[in-house]
């Protein structure tokens, strides 16, 4: 049974095989920086309605929801359908949305990080619909809001629109292994204060610059003794953004801010971290805080959330990890590896603060994320649909066990 199903599911990926490419370029093709999903959105829902979802909508922020089947399990394929922006035009070879397909590879913004999952999620859903696996699931594509602030989109799904999943697959690129956790982090900004004078008699004021100065020079001699776990490592800390308001590039600035992105690994958590900070910076009048966010979504809401995402780690034997590799192992005769991401994805939220089983699976490599080589193999896009077709059959044969 298990042999035929496989068939049936190959079968059907060769069928639409060009249907999954040419939607993977479209939708790169769309810009979508930073929460600006509205068109991609659009773009992505036509695709699911075309293929005969059971429902396609918006939720409240404004991201891309589809279902097929109605059953009592809740099973979600996440991918965030935002990139980050372009930094400098004159470093890209290619056009970033028109992108280049050279060797098997498709290079464009967004190819890798991570409109890559896209494609073989919805078709995959496509797939489970026809040949009838949905069985006892509700099965969701999720298409989210995340570069602006990871976790923030499903955490509005499950809070304001009440959709609740039992379990996740995150599409971030995983090089086509099982992911089962990554770092989590804390973003802070620090303040001090000066007093402005005229530049030409520096001692009459107090430079608010100089002060930073001491307090990010302590910053970087931190890390030496950050807790290391055996999977995730160790934790890490860097400022990302500073500024400084002067009355005049002739006058002492009165106020200087840093950012700063602290990495966090099991075993710390956001009052150990902005501890940390706060006895380097205070010492020399700096003002610590974490960061909010309440930007709204192109629609206007707004959902507001501390800066703060857990560490998160799926227990290697736990069913999900162990249906994920069998998946694998069934539909490409050979096994995968299992690991974590470097970066953040919004498993901060579904397992790190809900406690929602969350794996990642999804091709291309991170490695090229945010960069303009950003890159993601075609076929392993095409071979990633087999999975996601197919992972709901194992998925309820270990929930049977």
């Amino acid at each position: 049974m298990s042999d035929a199903v496989i068939a049936q599911i190959k079968s059907e990926v060769a069928k639409y095989r060009g249907d999954i490419i040419r939607f993977l370029k479209d939708i790169v093709a769309i810009p979508s920086p930073n929460g600006d999903i509205k068109a991609v959105a659009e773009r992505i829902g036509q695709e699911m309605r075309k293929l005969g979802f059971d429902d396609v909508f918006l939720d409240s922020m404004g991201n891309i929801v589809g279902r097929i089947g109605s059953g009592p399990r809740v099973l979600l394929y996440d991918s965030h359908i935002d990139t980050v922006d372009i930094a400098d035009s004159d470093q890209w070879q290619w056009d970033p949305y028109k992108g280049k397909e050279e060797n098997g590879i498709f290079y464009g913004l967004g190819a890798g990080d991570e409109k890559n999952s896209t494609p073989g999620m919805v078709y995959g859903l496509k797939i489970i619909k026809d040949l009838g696996l949905a069985d006892d699931f509700t099965l969701y594509y999720f298409g989210n809001i995340e570069e602006i602030c990871d976790g923030v989109a499903p955490n509005s799904l499950v809070v304001t629109d009440k959709i609740k999943p039992d379990f996740v697959v995150i599409g971030e690129p995983t090089k086509m292994n099982i992911y089962r956790g990554h770092r989590g982090r804390v973003e802070m900004k620090v303040t001090t204060k000066g007093r402005t004078c005229h530049a030409s008699a520096p001692e009459r004021g107090v430079n608010a610059v100089y002060k930073m100065a001491e307090i990010i020079k302590g910053i970087s001699q931190m890390g030496a003794d950050f807790v290391e776990d055996p999977f995730l490592g160790k934790g890490s800390i860097a400022v990302t953004d500073i500024h400084c308001k002067t009355p005049s590039i002739n006058a002492l600035p009165d106020e200087c801010v840093i950012y700063i992105d602290r990495r966090l690994t099991f075993g710390e958590t956001q009052e150990m971290a902005v501890e940390q900070v706060r006895k380097v910076a205070e010492p020399h009048g700096g003002k610590v805080e974490v960061l909010e966010f309440d930007e709204p979504s192109y629609t206007g809401f707004v959902f507001k959330v501390d800066k703060y995402f857990p560490a998160w780690v799926l227990p290697e034997d736990h069913l999900l990890v162990k249906a994920g590799l069998e998946t694998y192992q069934r539909v490409f005769g050979q096994p995968t590896g299992v690991g974590k991401w470097v970066f953040s994805t919004n498993g901060i939220y579904w397992m790190g603060k809900a406690g929602i089983p969350a794996i990642g699976f999804g091709p291309g490599d991170e490695v090229y994320a945010h960069s303009v080589l950003d890159q993601v193999p075609i076929e392993d896009v095409v071979r990633s649909t087999e999975f996601y077709a197919y992972f709901p059959t194992v998925l309820r044969e270990m929930l049977a066990r």
